[in-house]
């Protein structure tokens, strides 16, 4: 039964943060009589009960003029009257510019106005105050039996409310279509202007085309190139970085000295050859 109610409360609160804008931390305007109600029944701290049924922090608020209707009672020889009128002292006073005190309810009724402009929950234990309250859109009511709290479902008039403002905003008003045919006239007017114009400079565009042309057909008698031919790619030499490094020598005195005595041995080779060949003569034949 537990998970049911508290299912149930957050998908009420749900609606009214989606479709009315409360916020949190909710600010729950409460009652006299369900002041009282909460001492009685020792649901205490009320703050914390309330926030358990909206699943957030709350605020508690009450009026000046339910304070002074409590008081006018005169109860005080009851202890649940006293304490009842302690904790509503307790709570923050909302603001009400009223010079004489009305009764509670009243009180409250003026508060909310027609649209709730506070975004407040209302808790009372009076059954009338509930159903004035659940007419008008956006206020969610509060209730407690023994010692468990209820949260009022919204009623039909409040959903209807939802429905026709969500049609409002899919529908054009007048002003918009009005709008939206100025722009269009303004679009069509300058797409004609556009086309005058266009028809008017065709001519002109053609000489210029036809005169590009001429340019062109002379420029290709001349032999003159109208643009830059692309040079073909040479084939570049080998990538450094992927070459071998040469070896250095540590003595390069010593490589030279070979180097010499190399190149004395292949002179002296080719000197031994020559004279050999000069000392071979080929013989004559005889006649």
């Amino acid at each position: 039964m537990r998970v049911k109610k508290q299912r149930r409360h957050r998908k009420i609160v749900r609606f009214y943060t989606a479709c009315y804008g409360l916020r949190q931390p909710y600010k729950v305007l409460c009652d006299v009589n369900f002041v009282h109600h909460l001492v009685v029944n020792r649901i205490t701290p009320a703050d914390k009960a309330l926030s358990n049924i909206l699943g957030a922090p709350v605020m508690l608020f009450t009026t000046k003029c339910a304070i002074s209707e409590l008081k006018k009672q005169d109860l005080r020889h009851v202890p649940s009257h006293s304490q009842a009128l302690e904790a509503a002292e307790s709570l923050i006073t909302a603001r009400c510019d009223h010079e004489r005190a009305m009764s509670a309810d009243d009180c409250i009724m003026d508060i909310i106005g027609q649209n709730n402009p506070e975004h407040f929950f209302v808790a009372t234990q009076q059954a009338d105050l509930r159903e004035k309250i659940l007419k008008i859109p956006g206020v969610p009511a509060i209730y407690a039996l023994r010692t468990a709290l209820f949260l009022e479902s919204p009623s039909a008039a409040q959903r209807q409310f939802v429905k026709t403002s969500e049609e409002q905003r899919l529908h054009v008003t007048d002003l918009e279509y009005k709008m939206l045919t100025k722009g269009t006239k303004n679009m069509s007017t300058s797409h004609q202007e556009k086309d005058c114009s266009d028809e008017d400079g065709f001519g002109d565009q053609n000489l210029e085309v036809q005169a590009v042309a001429k340019k062109h057909t002379a420029r290709k008698g001349l032999g003159v190139k109208d643009k830059v031919q692309f040079k073909r790619k040479k084939a570049k030499g080998p990538n450094p970085l992927s070459c071998k490094k040469k070896k250095t020598l540590k003595n390069p005195d010593l490589h030279s000295v070979q180097e010499r005595k190399d190149g004395d041995a292949t002179l002296r080779s080719r000197k031994k050859r020559n004279r050999s060949r000069k000392g071979k003569r080929p013989v004559e034949a005889d006649g």
